[in-house]
């Protein structure tokens, strides 16, 4: 298990890969027919490195954009040109619409005396139940008071899996028997935060595939019965591809509002980061970089872009 913060790290393949387009790219001369044939084959590296294709596209097609036809009179500057602009590329793939900053509309929310409700979905085995822990553990420690909802009551141990953390923790669990209407656990949960002054309201749901409409319509559901502030969608950076399709299915499912990525201290590739916020347009909330409740940082696309053409 990786540290803490050790980020440097992490997504080892995607910063070597742009390490190497940008000492090939700075030795050529910057016009369109030179860069096209660089930029195909990293526009391949980027794809065996989990980014999603159209993204990879994007990315070669902008930069030869921006490079084709600058005049550089020394390599010193060439270089620096082609870093700054993979840069500005970078960033525009990375940054979307609206910036969520959870603890202000925390605070807002607080001053109105209403507790912030936050949905968690995504498919079993990405850690949403833990990274929901992981969540309270971040918001409790910047003072705030929470409450955990079991909404997942198909899963055999997926309650008890809550109500584990949850003993870990200190915080209380609002559930139902297993077969329960996973509505009315999430309904009640939030009834009790604004009876007792709770401030945040954390909804597990059944983790599903994305192609099980059923399950699907449980979760459409829940979110009209309480009316999320945000659905976060958590989802596993080391399926690669497979994390862009299940956002983009959620997304148009559920209408989701940020994106938690887990399992980022075992992703060499990190293709999984750039993605998925092109595909959805909705921010990355938080990345899991480790195993203990500590292990969830705020994620800056302006650090992690910093990070990997470092």
């Amino acid at each position: 298990m990786r540290e803490k913060g050790n980020l440097e790290a992490m997504f080892e393949k995607l910063k070597s890969g742009f390490k190497g387009l940008v000492n090939k790219v700075t030795t050529t001369e910057l016009k369109s027919e030179n860069l096209t044939p660089i930029l195909s084959d990293f526009k391949m590296s980027l794809v065996e490195n989990d980014v999603a294709f159209p993204v990879a596209e994007k990315i070669s097609d902008d930069l030869v954009k921006r490079l084709n036809g600058v005049q550089v009179k020394r390599l010193d500057d060439r270089k620096k040109i082609v870093e700054d602009n993979l840069k500005q590329v970078l960033l525009e793939v990375m940054l979307t619409g609206q910036k969520i900053d959870l603890l202000k509309i925390a605070s807002e929310k607080r001053k109105k005396n209403e507790p912030l409700v936050l949905m968690f979905v995504g498919i079993n085995g990405t850690g949403k139940t833990t990274t929901i822990a992981k969540v309270a553990q971040f918001v409790r420690e910047k003072g705030y008071s929470v409450v955990l909802a079991g909404a997942d009551t198909y899963r055999a141990g997926s309650i008890e899996q809550l109500e584990e953390h949850g003993r870990r923790l200190g915080v209380r669990v609002i559930k139902s028997n297993y077969g329960g209407d996973p509505a009315a656990v999430a309904y009640d949960a939030v009834n009790h935060a604004k009876a007792h002054g709770i401030n945040f309201v954390l909804i597990d749901t059944a983790g599903r595939m994305q192609t099980n409409q059923n399950l699907m319509n449980e979760l459409i559901k829940v979110k009209r019965v309480v009316s999320p502030d945000l659905t976060i969608f958590t989802v596993d950076s080391l399926i690669g591809n497979d994390a862009v399709e299940q956002a983009e299915e959620f997304n148009k499912a559920v209408g989701i509002d940020a994106t938690i990525l887990t399992k980022v201290d075992a992703d060499v590739k990190g293709g999984s980061a750039l993605s998925v916020t092109y595909v959805t347009q909705k921010p990355i909330l938080f990345i899991g970089v480790g195993q203990t409740y500590k292990d969830l940082e705020l994620f800056n696309p302006e650090k992690f872009v910093n990070m990997v053409l470092r």
